[in-house]
């Protein structure tokens, strides 16, 4: 009798210990998503030319009216980018964007860090345009990108596109 008992405990506990085996285990503890680190914007030297707000108004082949695209590039470093499509007889549709801007070896580097007040994702190298800078003076402003030439002349400080 008393072997018998053994043997059902022996039993019991090889049932369990299989059991407890196949049993669901905790799934791992997922780490959280590393934050986004955000760029902070860095101040540009005094005297740099290329701070001001330039404005750029061209025609696209194709579109009705005119696009107007302002340029903002401040001393410390932030920009503002505001274009807006003019047309006649509607109302103007536009995008703002803001972030850092640099002069880096000949070029202007814009980088996006809002679009119309929305985090970009920052690893989208769509939000970062470089600019072969052909001229910069007191009253015009002149580089190269992928679009082609942009002529830009400089407007008052706080000027502002018109809706």
């Amino acid at each position: 009798m008393r072997f018998i008992r053994l043997s059902m405990a022996a039993l019991g506990a090889a049932v369990l210990g299989g059991l407890s085996a196949c049993a669901p285990t905790r799934p791992p503890v997922a780490s959280a998503p590393a934050a986004v680190v955000v760029p902070t914007c860095t101040p540009v030297p005094a005297g740099e030319k290329l701070v001001g707000n330039w404005l750029s108004v061209t025609a696209q082949k194709g579109v009705a009216g005119s696009l107007r695209t302002l340029y903002t590039l401040n001393p410390d470093g932030t920009m503002n980018y505001v274009e807006q499509i003019k047309r006649p007889r509607t109302p103007s549709q536009g995008l703002e964007e803001s972030g850092c801007w640099s002069h880096e070896g000949g070029q202007l580097v814009l980088r996006t860090l809002e679009s119309n007040g929305v985090q970009v994702n920052l690893k989208d190298p769509i939000y970062t345009n470089r600019y072969r800078i052909i001229r910069v003076d007191t009253a015009e402003l002149r580089f190269q990108g992928a679009n082609g030439l942009v002529r830009a002349r400089r407007m008052s400080p706080g000027y502002r596109l018109p809706f």
